[in-house]
């Protein structure tokens, strides 16, 4: 029989019967929702980067301006008719860039209370103080008093306290976050940035070392757990540790192991006579960066070692055993028929490991807060957007970001080998 051709195939799948359409288009109906959901999820956030990274916008500007009002109650409680007591308004713009239009107040005044002064650019009825700002600068501050005076009718019943009453406040801002205002100086503001392509280095370096440290470990590990011995399982568990662990418990573990002056690490060099002195491990430019490193390794290889040994015990023995009756050593057995099949798992580790580090931001932020060297991009849209209120500075780093990870994958996808059938 001859064997069907690619195009012998792709006629034989233009012929499709009703029912095989049918069924099609019902399945594809069912994914919908999924679909949309999980791309809603995706894309939303990512715009809103895209979005933000482009606007000269701080972190005070997600709120759009409003107008606040601080009323103050100045004199004692009316007790006879007569009484006065002054109430002041402080009013201003909740933003210091941005003003708020058609600005007013209004202010019912309790039963029995009468306005016999007050300033501008407030008026009163009998029932309430009204107050047309139109616009407030940002930054700027308006006062205005008034004086009331009780009547008889205000100890009538029971009385209701000056200021007691609730104020009806307001006006008409932009928001920042909505206005069609675009500009790419948070772009040039990163890009000139001295220590930006030093940042852009320590992350390459701490990903990529990162993750074949964590890599290197995993196969490490998943090779010693094929070997049969007592207590296998009890160290298989313990492998587990770093990764199960709360970050900030075992970041601070780390820390107090490492610190130069009652640290267990340097105590035990210094007394072996490694080291004279202490060594500052997380704050030596340098030293701090491996140490980072290193951590990232030994807290993230718990992982590689799951997946890789889920795949080594699902290999052939038959290819082994003919290799040992060839005479080959255990080397080479690995090198030569274990580690080929093996590339397809630890192609795809690496590229979710390199992902996950290039993104990693609590724990270099524990250890060292980004400084001696150790500053990468993630910590620097912390400090961007929060330290420094530059929300779309912080957006700006984030799509750089972006555009690392896609050009990553792409090369990913692109060169990497990757086992026949993934």
């Amino acid at each position: 029989m001859a064997k069907a051709t690619p195009a012998d195939l792709a006629k034989a799948r233009k012929r499709r019967g009703p029912i095989e359409k049918r069924e099609q288009r019902l399945a594809f109906s069912m994914l919908a929702p999924t679909v949309a959901s999980v791309l809603l999820i995706i894309l939303v956030p990512l715009l809103a980067n895209f979005w933000i990274s482009v606007k000269p916008i701080e972190l005070a500007d997600l709120r759009p301006a409003k107008m606040l009002v601080r009323e103050r109650v100045k004199g004692d409680i009316p007790v006879k008719v007569g009484d006065q007591l002054e109430i002041e308004y402080r009013v201003r713009s909740s933003s210091p860039k941005e003003e708020v239009r058609e600005a007013s107040l209004l202010d019912p005044l309790p039963r029995g209370l009468r306005v016999v002064e007050i300033g501008e650019p407030c008026r009163a009825d009998a029932v309430a103080i009204s107050c047309e700002f139109g616009t407030l600068e940002p930054r700027k501050q308006v006062r205005v008093k008034s004086i009331l005076e009780a009547e008889a009718s205000y100890f009538d019943g029971e009385a209701v306290k000056p200021g007691d009453t609730e104020l009806v406040v307001r006006g008409k801002s932009d928001n920042a976050l909505a206005s069609l205002d675009f500009t790419f100086e948070n772009f040039r503001k990163v890009f000139d940035a001295t220590e930006f392509w030093d940042v852009l280095w320590v992350s390459i370096v701490y990903t990529v070392f990162g993750t074949l440290g964590a890599l290197i470990l995993g196969l490490f590990a998943a090779q010693l757990m094929m070997t049969a011995f007592p207590g296998r399982s009890v160290l298989r568990g313990l492998f587990l540790f770093p990764y199960v662990s709360p970050v900030i418990a075992v970041a601070f573990t780390w820390v107090f192991l490492l610190d130069p002056f009652s640290g267990t690490l340097n105590a035990i060099l210094q007394t072996t006579g490694v080291t004279d002195e202490a060594v500052n491990f997380l704050g030596k430019r340098g030293i701090a960066l491996w140490t980072v490193i290193a951590f990232e390794a030994w807290r993230y290889f718990p992982l590689s070692f799951l997946f890789i040994l889920a795949r080594m015990q699902s290999l052939s023995a038959d290819l082994n055993e003919a290799a040992e009756m060839d005479g080959a050593t255990p080397l080479q057995k690995f090198w030569f028929i274990n580690l080929p099949q093996l590339v397809g798992i630890i192609s795809t580790l690496f590229l979710l490991r390199f992902i996950w580090t290039f993104n990693k931001f609590d724990d270099i932020f524990l250890l060292t807060g980004g400084a001696s060297g150790t500053r990468t991009l993630t910590v620097n849209v912390y400090e961007q957007a929060f330290a420094l209120s530059n929300l779309g500075a912080g957006a700006a780093v984030a799509v750089v970001i972006f555009f690392v990870l896609t050009a990553f994958v792409a090369f990913y996808f692109r060169f990497v080998p990757k086992e026949e059938g993934m």
